[in-house]
């Protein structure tokens, strides 16, 4: 009995064995390119979040300023009339650009938004056509 208990224990020992050097600085750097990997991932995805949220705004604000030049009955609608607004903490600077259509009594009205006013490319563009309101 004494000889089944000794190799029992031999047994054991061999099963408690640890981990090799190599094999632990192996599995560090597998977890580190998992980590990196990760940490891109979720930068990138951040970084697309923050500018749907500044076209989403962006959009708002187009939307609200061709909403007051529809209400505006004042004819024909001011070509490149400018201005700024304040959505969501920020400054907004839009732009309305009027274009004659083959009909005399409809404009197509574009609004361009932008976060800086000296900003040549625009966050966002709406387009609306107004009529001539009749007498």
């Amino acid at each position: 009995m004494a000889g089944c208990q000794k190799g029992f224990l031999m047994i054991i020992k061999k099963l408690q064995r640890g981990f090799t050097l190599i094999e632990v600085m192996l599995a560090m750097a597998v977890f580190a390119i998992a980590g990196v990997a990760l940490l891109g991932g979720a930068d990138n995805n951040f970084r697309n979040l923050a500018h749907m949220e500044t076209k989403i705004i962006a959009n708002w604000v187009a939307s609200n300023q061709l909403v007051e030049t529809s209400l505006d009955k004042s004819w024909p609608p001011k070509n490149n009339k400018k201005g700024k607004v304040e959505l969501a903490g920020r400054e907004w600077f839009w732009q309305q650009k009027v274009v004659k259509t083959e009909d005399k009594n409809m404009r197509s009205v574009e609004m361009e938004i932008r976060l800086n006013e000296d900003d040549e490319r625009a966050i966002t563009s709406l387009r609306t056509y107004l009529s001539k309101a009749k007498p």
